[in-house]
């Protein structure tokens, strides 16, 4: 591989991240806002910063976290030998966004009789939309690690007292937060697959340019 094409790659890598921590940061603004409004998370007074009321370090955690999993996804798909072709369009991905945000909504602004019918609930349409938009083994099985770990890293937050939730009843947090971080994994998995398909785009083109020439 030419010094050129390799340093293109480099910069297609790198854009890739920067988009997929803008995409996250937005999201985490959006969605935090909904939270903090619903009064289903509550932040200390003295850790509010932000002019959506939230505390300052959530938008780059969550842009952070959002470059890794929209980075990991093709990887790994690459490395499984297994690349992923279903539905490999913006449109898909954008109605998998819209999912994911009514996801959200539906966990903060929906009233259910208890929490389990919630959490049943939330699952259900968490498992339909990575059926509905992704389908493959690997997708699935990160999502499940990004549930679990994501989880495990809020209940020490929450533990440590950075910020609380109101009624939890899975230990510190609430028992559907791990549907809402499957559900996002799939999402943010989803668009970083398909910013991948402009690398691969790119490398069959200079393939095609070298076996001519």
């Amino acid at each position: 591989m030419s010094t050129e094409m390799t340093n293109a790659l480099h910069m297609n890598l790198m854009i890739r991240g920067v988009v997929l921590f803008t995409i996250g940061v937005f999201l985490a603004l959006v969605l935090n806002l909904l939270q903090v409004q619903r009064n289903v998370t509550l932040f200390p007074p003295d850790v509010i910063a932000s002019i959506f009321s939230s505390a300052w370090w959530v938008p780059p955690c969550c842009g952070t976290a959002s470059a890794v999993i929209g980075l990991l996804y093709p990887c790994i798909d690459s490395r499984l030998g297994e690349p992923h072709k279903f539905k490999r369009e913006w449109s898909s991905v954008m109605r998998c966004v819209a999912v994911f945000v009514g996801i959200n909504h539906a966990s903060a602004k929906v009233d259910f009789a208890n929490n389990i019918q919630l959490s049943l609930t939330l699952a259900a349409l968490s498992i339909g939309l990575w059926w509905t938009f992704d389908r493959s083994r690997s997708g699935f099985g990160l999502g499940i690690g990004i549930a679990f770990l994501a989880t495990l890293a809020t209940q020490l937050l929450v533990y440590n007292g950075v910020f609380q939730y109101t009624s939890p009843d899975f230990l510190y947090v609430r028992s559907w937060l791990p549907c809402i971080y499957f559900a996002g994994g799939i999402t943010m998995g989803n668009i970083g697959r398909q910013l991948a398909m402009v690398r691969i785009v790119y490398i069959e083109i200079q393939m095609q340019t070298a076996a001519e020439t």
